[in-house]
């Protein structure tokens, strides 16, 4: 995902350091490397190298190697006018995490079957966007530069769209009506917060000019547009003025 998050053309391989205690059993480790080869067979790419070493904890760093395409997705790309769209729903991995802990928030309301089995599906098997990152190289409208900020979700929306901003010192102007979420999600102030700060969405979050935007949504019918990127400070508004922050909406974090 961070690949496709950097304009990524061809994946080349991984290298893997691996710290496992003296107990843990040979089926995980097989069973991890089974996962590894997995998505190696899908998006591309070989196990390089790597290392092996004890550790009193279980733990894996993987170091992920491509060749840059002619589109060198940054931050700090981001202009005035450019459209900002999000190549697919939010919210899906918090809800399925939350329905696989039975979360007391998912237990008195009625979800359709459809959209539970897509947030459990999306929770454990996230997808990096590279077909997203492929289709937008290749309905570039001719005369627009090659220019397009990027990163992806996996923190969530807020964090990507702030990131954009402060690397290009530049403001999103996000449209409430048009927040990338599933066609069955509900409505309400908790769900939108779940959108915006869930996390481990893995979409590409993407701001091109306008022309190749309008190309890039019918070339990829997941994707749509969320909002335009202003001059102003590095902060997030809605289409209103409000200013949407996370001064008590706690975003996803690492730890």
């Amino acid at each position: 995902s961070d690949l496709a998050a950097s304009g990524v053309k061809d994946i080349i391989g991984i290298t893997i350091g691996l710290g496992l205690p003296e107990n843990t059993d040979l089926s995980w480790v097989e069973n991890v490397y089974s996962g590894i080869k997995a998505a190696l067979t899908k998006y591309g790419g070989v196990i390089l190298g790597g290392d092996c070493s004890k550790s009193s904890e279980k733990f894996l760093s993987i170091t992920a190697i491509g060749t840059l395409s002619k589109l060198r997705l940054h931050r700090s790309n981001a202009k005035h006018g450019d459209w900002i769209i999000a190549t697919g729903n939010h919210g899906l991995s918090r809800l399925g995490l939350a329905l696989l802990l039975s979360d007391e928030s998912t237990k008195n309301i009625q979800l359709p079957n459809n959209l539970i089995e897509i947030a459990v599906r999306s929770h454990r098997r996230p997808k990096a966007r590279l077909k997203a990152l492929r289709r937008l190289i290749r309905c570039k409208p001719s005369g627009v530069p090659w220019r397009a900020a990027g990163t992806d979700s996996s923190d969530g929306l807020f964090q990507a769209l702030k990131n954009i901003c402060i690397s290009s010192k530049c403001m999103a102007v996000i449209n409430k009506n048009n927040l990338p979420v599933h066609s069955d999600w509900p409505k309400g102030l908790h769900w939108n917060d779940w959108c915006l700060f869930g996390g481990e969405d893995y979409e590409l979050i993407l701001t091109v000019p306008a022309k190749w935007a309008k190309k890039f949504l019918k070339e990829y019918p997941s994707s749509r547009a969320i909002g335009k990127i202003k001059k102003g400070p590095s902060k997030i508004y809605w289409t209103n003025g409000e200013e949407i922050s996370n001064k008590i909406i706690q975003e996803f974090k690492h730890f």
